[in-house]
């Protein structure tokens, strides 16, 4: 499996070794000693999610102020385009984002820190959406921040406005979110 750090480099992309024939195909989609290695440091996965969204569906840009989350992403029907947008106040790069297209045919996965919002677009006509977290899913400590804050200035992929959650219709600026230390 190849990682490679994106311009942020705590964001990691994972891209699989794919063995594949006439018969289909077949990839390692986690290990744990791989995975380590690329982040520099111990992590444990406590839960997985599954969600399925139609296309223009904008999910995010979501984290947890308290018990936040580092997920490992990915796609398993579909595209979409990931975004990690760094909340760490003490990092050089704080308030700024990164992107991938993760998608069932590049079968590439992204690692989102805790201390980042996240979220995704869907590109095509359904997306499935598969991630593991670092930590419990927290709907006391949940926040959003706006997919749109012209601070952030996100290049999101879109020809028209997303559909959104009324969660994250109430999405704040960076300006005006919790962020961490």
């Amino acid at each position: 499996m190849k990682a490679t750090s994106l311009a942020i480099s705590d964001v990691i992309l994972f891209e699989p070794r794919v063995f594949g024939d006439e018969r289909g195909f077949f990839f390692e989609s986690f290990n744990q000693r791989v995975f380590e290695d690329a982040v520099g440091r111990r992590v444990e996965f406590v839960q997985d999610n599954h969600s399925a969204s139609a296309k223009g569906v904008l999910r995010g840009l979501h984290y947890q102020i308290q018990q936040p989350q580092g997920k490992l992403v990915r796609v398993v029907e579909g595209e979409v385009f990931d975004v990690a947008v760094d909340l760490r106040r003490s990092s050089a790069t704080f308030g700024k984002w990164v992107g991938a297209r993760l998608s069932a045919q590049n079968m590439h996965q992204l690692w989102v820190p805790d201390g980042f919002a996240h979220g995704f677009v869907v590109l095509s006509e359904r997306a499935e959406f598969l991630y593991k977290t670092t930590d419990f899913y927290a709907p006391a400590h949940e926040r959003c921040l706006t997919w749109n804050d012209p601070q952030v200035a996100i290049d999101w992929p879109l020809n028209e406005q997303p559909q959104l959650s009324d969660k994250d219709k109430l999405g704040k600026l960076l300006a005006e979110a919790e962020c961490f230390d």
